[in-house]
């Protein structure tokens, strides 16, 4: 049975450590190749090529091939030291993570996803001074391998970061929920909302339009694409805490619905789809002391079910997701709830 974790401490009592620490010390994703065989990799959990350094907050992709991750937070000693403007790839080839193109800023919590054949760079927060940890921002980048560099993307409507960016069997892209400012205000974790919002882009050159807002307004969810259809899952809202709502997008109506929720209310996970199910693994609450959860579930589309899978070896929070070579690789995290011992672990899932 899944442990049961209620979540009467909201992130924003939690992330005032958090944001202490860092003045003390100042990529969902389209499985490209995973259909493909996993170098080696066994059925099961198997450890994977560490990181060059800890990171946390990441949303690492899948591209052409490869796993890219930019941006984050990173740590030193066990302390977060603010985020990073780092961008690595791995491939699998055995030579491990390579240093690429650094993002035009550091940023941390920015969605990478690959979309019309690059790799695109959205939202997630800058730290310019100690006061303003968390300047969300609506701006994001394309990254032009063949020119070794990043070039301005069609900005967001609105500032957004902690948001599900996924995209669909029709070649739109998605940003569906997440937090905004809620004012004039844009620079601790607290002037921000949850959201309802989704944006869709269906050309490269823009703009962003809206379609059908979410049917729960969250953050710190997860997601994957199912027969063409986005699935959201998991996340919290300041308000209400943990959720287990699972909610699908069909494109062709513009409509939301509501599909069998989570086994357990987790937020701060991470998913992936592989072989036509999602996968989700990870995530913290912050009631008891807080936590991080070791339970990880696949769902079933043809059946709206979920089914336990091996709990993952070292359970992290603000970890990413991708498949690749039909393995899932789940990358960096935290240890600890509110971002306590960030971690360079990358695991390997196969089912």
């Amino acid at each position: 049975m899944p442990q049961k974790h209620p979540s009467g401490i909201t992130r924003r009592s939690a992330i005032t450590g958090l944001g202490a620490g860092l003045v003390a010390a100042a990529c969902q994703a389209a499985p490209d190749g995973a259909d493909s065989p996993a170098l080696g990799a066994p059925q099961g959990w198997s450890s994977g090529d560490a990181l060059p350094f800890p990171a946390q907050e990441i949303y690492p992709c899948a591209h052409d091939g490869a796993v890219h991750l930019a941006g984050g937070f990173v740590a030193a000693a066990g302390r977060i030291t603010g985020p990073t403007d780092h961008h690595h790839i791995w491939r699998p080839d055995g030579l491990g993570w390579r240093p690429s193109v650094p993002l035009p800023a550091a940023r941390h919590h920015p969605h990478l996803i690959s979309w019309r054949g690059q790799v695109w760079a959205y939202g997630g927060f800058e730290s310019p001074s100690p006061d303003a940890i968390w300047t969300m921002r609506e701006s994001g980048w394309i990254f032009d391998a063949a020119k070794g560099h990043w070039r301005p993307a069609p900005a967001l409507p609105v500032p957004c970061a902690e948001a599900v960016m996924l995209v669909t069997g029709a070649g739109y892209l998605h940003l569906a929920g997440g937090r905004s400012p809620a004012g004039s205000a844009n620079a601790a974790w607290q002037d921000q909302a949850d959201q309802t919002h989704h944006y869709l882009m269906d050309d490269p050159g823009g703009p962003w339009r809206t379609a059908a807002p979410c049917l729960t307004a969250r953050n710190s969810a997860a997601g994957a694409v199912l027969d063409g259809r986005l699935h959201i899952v998991g996340g919290r809202s300041v308000s209400g805490g943990n959720t287990a709502a699972h909610e699908v997008y069909d494109v062709a109506e513009d409509r939301w619905r509501t599909a069998a929720p989570m086994p357990q209310a987790q937020a701060g996970l991470a998913a992936a789809e592989l072989g036509g199910k999602l996968y989700a693994f990870g995530g913290e609450y912050f009631d008891n002391g807080g936590g991080v959860y070791p339970e990880a579930w696949a769902y079933d589309p043809a059946t709206d079910t979920w089914s336990a899978i091996e709990p993952i070896p070292n359970p992290r929070h603000g970890l990413g997701a991708v498949a690749l070579g039909g393995v899932i690789h789940t990358i960096g995290g935290a240890l600890k709830a509110s971002g306590v011992e960030t971690s360079a672990l990358v695991e390997l899932y196969r089912p």
